[in-house]
């Protein structure tokens, strides 16, 4: 769907690891993308592609739908309420709908849902499930929620950026499977971690292992994908450890809330934040989980140096 389709003008906050290959892939439909990021310069190389950059996002407010990919809470309510935010460039008709693609807790996505209803616009929850390479190979999915009428109107844009999107009902559900989603995310992660030192100290080489994993019923798209980082101990960055933390605790609070007991996801937690205490942070990727695991098994890893497909290929 482009904007020669429907007539509606994008607006888009942040272009960070996520942000940026989802606003190149509306861009390259031909929809009309004007984009804001903290960092002008990271967002600047979109305009070969069509999109326009500005330097508020207050610059926004004439756009009829506000897309958002942010990395907190805080953050959301910054861009949107703060000094400089959306909100302060409206003058008369502002934004028909807000769009947001950032994992946050359900209570700051329920308070900026209200506060859009203040200036007559719909508020849509759409967090993804991806990361940038996912993005760039087509493959993100993305799971919504908020006013029908709202995700019908967005639903193009939606489906021109991920493989898929699946439709949840009214409110913030979406935010709860978003959450419920990362919570699997960092179990499997933590338990492909234990197996696979596991079997190495048993002797089996970590390709071969992973190969196998991946080829029989239990492997995955995610799987494959963090298999040829594993074997050739290459951490770069999709997801941080402190990003990872925060949706297990944003799961964890949910689950006090409604009574359901997580006892798997509670000795997660505990194990991603042993192994951040042990240096394991900041731009480097969630999966050095599997480092510090072998570090506690007394497993010294070295990269195989293997050629191992991601199933991320693109040509």
């Amino acid at each position: 769907m482009s904007s020669e389709q429907n007539g509606l003008k994008i607006g888009w906050i942040g272009t960070g690891r996520m942000g940026f290959p989802m606003v190149a892939r509306l861009a390259k439909a031909g929809n009309d993308v004007t984009v804001y990021n903290r960092t002008r310069a990271k967002a600047e190389p979109l305009t070969e592609y069509g999109a326009k950059v500005v330097d508020t996002p207050a610059d926004l407010a004439q756009c009829d739908v506000i897309f958002t990919m942010v990395s907190t809470s805080a953050d959301l309510a910054a861009v949107l309420a703060g000094d400089n935010g959306v909100f302060s460039g409206i003058s008369g008709t502002g934004p028909k709908c807000y769009v947001d693609c950032s994992s946050v807790s359900v209570e700051a996505s329920a308070e900026m849902s209200d506060a859009v209803a203040k200036f007559g616009a719909a508020f849509v929850a759409a967090p993804v499930s991806g990361n940038g390479k996912v993005v760039k190979a087509g493959k993100l999915t993305i799971v919504a929620s908020g006013p029908k009428a709202a995700f019908d109107m967005v639903e193009g844009f939606l489906q021109t950026v991920g493989i898929g999107v699946t439709y949840v009902g009214e409110g913030e559900l979406a935010r709860s499977v978003k959450i419920c989603h990362n919570i699997l995310l960092a179990v499997v992660t933590q338990n492909l971690a234990e197996i696979t030192v596991l079997a190495e100290k048993a002797g089996v080489p970590r390709h071969a292992f992973l190969d196998f994993i991946n080829n029989s019923v239990m492997g995955s798209v995610f799987t494959r994908y963090k298999a040829p980082g594993w074997v050739n101990l290459d951490f770069t960055t999709t997801f941080t450890p402190e990003l990872m933390r925060k949706d297990v605790d944003l799961g964890l609070s949910l689950a006090k809330e409604l009574e359901v007991p997580m006892p798997v996801t509670s000795v997660t937690r505990d194990v991603i934040q042993s192994s951040m205490g042990h240096g394991n942070r900041g731009d480097i990727d969630f999966g050095i989980v599997f480092k510090y695991m072998a570090e506690c098994s007394g497993l010294e890893l070295v990269s195989e140096e293997k050629n191992v497909l991601s199933g991320l290929e693109t040509d």
